[in-house]
């Protein structure tokens, strides 16, 4: 299976940015079988370059993200990437997973420090990983892999220190062993546009930053979303959406217009692609993707 890294170095220069895709593990066999039989064949219709599959903290859900990423790439040929996290499990229980993912095929992995179940401070294991650039070393020096690391446009919220404090730790993360970035959702292209430039431009950094775009879809998603990550919205966004409040289908069409300006505005910039979170929907990305063009 391709890697990565390899994937972006044969597109560099082509005009035709790459376009993955963001699911999660499903928790139960009914969402696990829409999943499969419904959400993937609907996203594989666009040709997507590769799909990521997130990782949870438990034992449980990372058995889950294994024989996801596992099952779509043998099944439906696409190039898999597979999040790693830091949390609740020492060094060796970490190379273990991984080992175990490189048995099943899995060979591009996005390193992240990860957040603990429930929210709060994330608090190291004793034995484990602290930060995710020792992750992304650690599966850089294993060899044989790709690794992927997380960029942060707005600043990580747990970094106190700043954005441009956060932005220098994506720069060690990147020389650590990281070959791409894929980023947090964000909603002002404003503060993508700042990172952009100031990884570039200031850091040096080479490696391909994709953008992660999710397209606002139901009110309960947004409160959620955005207390989650941390991600701010514009006053008139704001505005527009206090005009949609109860008109859902209205909110989801608006929703997929800002994701699409919101995306042209990008690839006019010169991102090498374009990372969509489909919180497991293929209904609003898709229209993203067709509306671009890049279907």
């Amino acid at each position: 299976m391709k890697y990565v890294r390899d994937i972006y170095a044969a597109r560099k220069g082509s005009g035709r940015p790459l376009v993955s895709f963001e699911l999660f593990p499903a928790k139960t066999e009914e969402g696990e079988k829409t999943l499969l039989e419904r959400t993937i064949p609907a996203l594989l219709k666009l040709r997507p370059d590769f799909c990521s599959v997130t990782y949870g903290a438990g034992g449980g859900t990372r058995d889950r993200t294994l024989a996801a990423v596992e099952r779509i790439q043998n099944q439906y040929g696409v190039p898999m990437l597979c999040h790693v996290t830091c949390v609740n499990a020492t060094v060796e229980q970490t190379s273990a997973v991984v080992e175990d993912a490189v048995r099943r095929g899995i060979s591009n992995f996005l390193a992240l420090r990860g957040d603990p179940p429930g929210a709060g401070e994330f608090q190291k294991t004793p034995g484990g990983f602290e930060f995710a650039s020792e992750l992304a070393a650690s599966l850089r020096a294993r060899g044989g892999l790709c690794v992927g690391v997380a960029g942060f446009p707005e600043g990580h919220m747990a970094c106190k220190a700043g954005k441009y404090a956060d932005w220098q730790y994506l720069k060690r993360k990147i020389d650590a062993g990281g070959d791409f970035v894929l980023t947090q959702l964000f909603y002002d292209n404003a503060f993508f546009l700042e990172f952009y430039e100031y990884l570039n431009a200031k850091l040096g950094v080479t490696v391909p930053v994709s953008p992660g775009v999710l397209p606002l879809f139901s009110f309960a998603q947004i409160g959620h979303i955005t207390k989650l990550c941390g991600a701010r919205l514009p006053d008139a966004l704001v505005k527009r959406l206090a005009e949609l409040e109860g008109k859902d289908e209205a909110l989801a069409a608006f929703g997929v217009e800002y994701a699409t300006r919101q995306c042209e505005e990008l690839l006019k910039a010169g991102v090498p692609g374009l990372h969509l979170y489909t919180l497991n929907k293929a209904r609003y990305v898709s229209q993203v993707v067709r509306n671009l063009g890049l279907a």
